[in-house]
């Protein structure tokens, strides 16, 4: 038989290696900046066109190359970081693979322009799918630009998997934040189709962090400092009260690389334990700095997945160390010995659900009409039937036919105070929905018994109701007496500015969105002027987080941000009007049966169901 294995084409193993290193725009961004960092730059510009597909641009001030460094580093397993496989395991650079440059060049349009200090002029590399179209001496200040253009322009099937530019943009952003939160004695730059979207000068971690997500967030930091002989843990948690219910704001760094772990992760929300709910999460930047040789991160092709040698004692230590800075700068709840136990609940009242108070008012109450024991001084009154009403014209002219007067009233009232529905009727159908342990609302129907989940039914209410206003620009906005003044950091003011039409469609009211500063003046009646901050919040928490993966219009994804965060939650007790309007609302829907997170809203237990369960 003939010899079947073949080495594969330099070009084709390029593309293999592609797609385990450059998964998105977002991959590109992080392995040039990270070698831009290991050439020792001060200062480091990012260039972004259209999410990264058209444009990725990197320029750097480090030490540049020279002409055949230049040309050697876009081929494979060429690098400058390692020489030999023990230092796998004393690395101080984020890169030594080699694979970057020669995975990126397979996929793409690349510029490279780069100069040693000590060199007059520099060179100028053109590779397009890993093959050299020109080189030329140029001149060009000292350091490198690599410019990265038409991204998988070679692999049609990889780019069509590329979501839309916002969404990559965001993507991109998380490892700009990445970077830069773990450097920051170096000055950062990030442009966005020509608009300045970061600009960070060198400065320490606290400022660096406030430079990124707001000045608002310098004042919810805890610092926490630990020295061992495992670890050296720094940096900052945010205090209980500003957790999130959305990931974002949770960074670890080791040996000043970004990672992912899973198992650190649950020691620090360890850490929490009674301080915040379990739906919650803590905001934390921790930086750990380990032996070289007992961190393993040649373990994944992105180098955020590690393997710590004894990850049960650095658990240990991280845990016990957030949890003694919490209560060293006293976040952790206290004794209070002048709390009054007497205007606590009873124990036994505990899981009994609040009674609403009605107001009752007697409709036959007559002021005018005396009893017939009381005469003179000594009146008092009481309460007669409907009947009795013909006692206020006592005493007027015989003349009128009280009869015909009393018929002309009752009709002329009959039109103005008509209902559809009789009392009886109306306290019938109240009467036939009901509350199951705050979450469901019961009602009988034809064919057996409904059940409705309350929060998907609202959510499924609220999204056509937002979605309408949305589109149609009809939304009732509330205003407000006093404006509203909110902070946000820039990457969230980017996304207000992105969905402002939108919001003052539904009703909301802006007056100013600039200087990380937003004046909110009007907002939707479904939104309590209360939690203004906090649906803003989330609702920009949520948007970023990315509800939309490009088949959305940006209507949709608002209207089901919007629906989620504004819809009656499980646990609220609803009144029997309110549970009524809920089963009448969802089916005056398009769609009723399913939430906007396509999740069952209701369901019907038939009778016949009832009756096997008899049988």
């Amino acid at each position: 038989m003939a010899d079947i294995i073949k080495l594969l084409p330099d070009h084709v193993a390029n593309q293999i290696a592609a797609g385990e290193v450059v998964q998105r725009p977002a991959s590109v961004v992080k392995e040039l900046m990270e070698n831009a960092i290991d050439a020792g730059a001060s200062t480091i510009k990012l260039i972004i066109k259209d999410g990264g597909k058209t444009l990725i641009q990197v320029v750097d001030d480090g030490m540049g190359m020279s002409e055949t460094d230049a040309r050697l580093s876009f081929e494979r397993h060429a690098t400058s970081k390692i020489t030999s496989a023990q230092d796998l395991f004393n690395l101080h650079t984020k890169g030594f693979r080699g694979e970057a440059l020669a995975s990126i060049a397979a996929i793409a349009h690349v510029d490279m322009q780069t100069r040693k200090e000590d060199s007059e002029v520099g060179v100028q590399l053109k590779i397009e799918g890993s093959k050299i179209v020109s080189q030329e001496v140029v001149a060009t200040p000292k350091g490198t630009s690599i410019s990265v253009k038409n991204l998988f322009f070679n692999i049609p099937a990889r780019r069509n998997f590329l979501k839309s530019h916002q969404v990559e943009l965001r993507h991109i952003t998380d490892e700009f934040h990445r970077v830069a939160l773990v450097h920051p004695n170096i000055e950062f730059h990030f442009y966005n189709n020509g608009s300045e979207l970061f600009n960070l000068p060198k400065t320490k971690h606290r400022q660096r962090i406030a430079h990124i997500f707001g000045n608002r967030m310098e004042d919810r930091l805890v610092p926490v400092n630990e020295e061992t002989e495992v670890v050296k843990i720094s940096g900052f948690v945010c205090k209980p009260e500003f957790a999130k219910k959305s990931r974002g704001e949770q960074f670890f760094f080791a040996n000043d690389r970004f990672i992912k772990s899973p198992y650190l992760h649950h020691a620090v929300t360890a850490a929490f334990e009674g301080l915040i709910k379990s739906d919650m999460y803590p905001g934390y930047f921790l930086y750990l700095e380990v032996d070289p040789s007992s961190i393993d991160i040649n373990i994944h092709p992105t180098k955020t997945e590690v393997k710590f040698d004894d990850e049960n004692t650095l658990y240990a230590i991280l845990r016990s160390t957030v949890k003694h800075s919490l209560g060293q700068f006293n976040v952790a709840p206290v004794l209070d010995f002048d709390h009054d136990p007497n205007l606590d609940t009873p124990y036994a009242y505990k899981e009994k659900d609040a009674i609403l108070p009605r107001v009752t008012v007697d409709a036959s109450f007559n002021p005018f009409k005396e009893t017939s024991e009381s005469k003179g001084m000594g009146k008092s009154f009481q309460k007669t039937s409907v009947k009795g009403w013909e006692g206020m014209y006592e005493g007027l002219d015989k003349d009128i036919d009280v009869e015909e007067f009393s018929s002309v009233v009752i009709e002329s009232e009959s039109e103005v105070q008509g209902t559809l529905y009789t009392d009886e009727e109306v306290e019938e159908r109240l009467a036939a929905t009901f509350q199951l342990r705050r979450k469901y609302v019961m009602s009988t129907v034809r064919s057996g018994l409904l059940v409705i989940h309350q929060n998907r039914a609202h959510e499924r209410i609220l999204f056509e109701k937002f979605l309408g206003e949305i589109t149609v620009k009809e939304g009732v906005s509330q205003q407000l007496l006093f404006p509203l003044e909110l902070t946000f950091n820039k990457q969230e003011l980017a996304v207000l500015n992105e969905i402002k039409e939108s919001l003052t469609n539904i009703g909301f009211a802006f007056e100013s969105l600039e200087h990380e500063t937003v004046k909110v003046t009007g907002v939707p009646l479904v939104v309590p002027e209360s939690g203004i901050g906090t649906v803003l919040d989330r609702l920009i928490a949520d948007y970023m987080e990315g509800f939309n993966d490009g088949t959305l219009s940006q209507a949709e994804v608002l209207a089901k941000v919007l629906s989620k965060n504004l819809a009656i939650r499980t646990g609220e007790v609803l009144d029997q009007e309110s549970q009524l309007a809920l089963v009448n609302n969802l089916f005056a829907c398009k769609e009723p049966s399913l939430s906007p997170f396509q999740k069952i809203t209701y369901t019907i237990v038939s009778e016949g169901d009832i009756d096997k369960k008899f049988s």
